[in-house]
């Protein structure tokens, strides 16, 4: 069967909010001794944060409660999780993204659609940001030709055979060991991707999508799949759980390998269509990308 989308998109991605905040804080101005505006803000003596506040955001302040809240959702969320300095930096820096796209959704009156002024709490602020960013990331729609091509180039990269994962996503090394262990002494996969995985797919049980790569893998020859991931897959057998967790990013992933089969390639008239939501999704995530770091660039931002 023909597959397009790369495992990591499957991975790394639920909404294009979630997937947006972690990406554009490197956007963000690094704090030096004393706060500084954001690049594009007019120059100055260095300004000083309220009492209470851990940013200020284009002149509306951010609480230092915030923070805590937030650090505590993520333990509350990953019993191995800790309150650390790197955590606290990570999730600054993305309630101030947030807060830059809030303020522009708000000031195109997002807030005031009936929909959302339904909605509730923290709810309604990632609607009414979602909202302003589906209607402003605006990108071409792809060609025959970039369909035709994504199909052939597709078609190369496969392999014989196609490997149906399961994961579980952590962000400690220990946690996942301590989940491999539970997974070889008989808990079932399932329950434990529900019980410890921070990705979306523990909804399903930890299932991912079916992907294909050439074996022996090789580094950039794996179809868009990690390497060390595939590297796992491959050597697998159906039912087997890796013994070692396979390192990704800031995260953590225990791999299930819940089945295998012969690949068998899709006829392009069956498969056009999922490829051309495929290369519009990649846009929107390239038009998302340059438009938020665009805001934060130029937005005041004090730490």
């Amino acid at each position: 069967m023909f597959r397009m989308s790369p495992l990591f998109r499957a991975l790394c991605a639920s909404a294009l909010l979630v997937t947006a905040l972690p990406t554009f804080a490197q956007a963000l101005p690094t704090p030096a001794a004393s706060a500084t505006p954001a690049a594009g803000a007019t120059s100055g003596a260095p300004q000083t944060l309220p009492a209470g506040a851990m940013a200020v955001v284009n002149g509306v302040q951010i609480p230092q409660s915030a923070l805590d809240s937030a650090v505590q959702a993520v333990i509350s969320r990953n019993q191995d999780a800790t309150d650390s300095p790197k955590l606290r930096k990570a999730l600054k820096e993305q309630l101030i993204v947030r807060e830059v796209m809030r303020q522009q959704a708000v000031s195109a009156h997002y807030d005031q659609r009936p929909e959302i002024v339904q909605a509730s709490g923290t709810d309604k602020t990632d609607l009414v940001i979602r909202a302003w960013m589906q209607d402003n990331v605006h990108v071409p729609a792809p060609t025959e030709r970039e369909i035709r091509a994504r199909y052939d180039t597709t078609n190369v990269e496969l392999g014989k055979f196609e490997f149906k994962p399961q994961v579980i996503v952590v962000a400690d090394q220990k946690l996942a060991q301590d989940v491999i262990s539970k997974a070889k002494a008989g808990q079932p996969f399932d329950a434990l991707a529900r019980d410890y995985s921070m990705v979306p797919s523990k909804a399903n049980g930890g299932e991912m999508p079916w992907v294909s790569f050439r074996t022996p893998v090789k580094e950039g020859n794996t179809h868009g799949v990690p390497v060390e991931f595939a590297r796992a897959l491959a050597q697998l057998k159906v039912g087997a759980v890796a013994p070692q967790p396979v390192r990704s990013g800031q995260a953590w992933v225990v791999v299930k390998l819940e089945d295998k089969r012969a690949m068998k390639v899709q006829p392009y008239s069956e498969v056009k269509e999922e490829i051309r939501r495929e290369l519009t999704a990649e846009a929107m995530d390239a038009g998302a990308a340059k438009l938020v770091k665009s805001l934060v660039q130029s937005a005041t931002i004090v730490q």
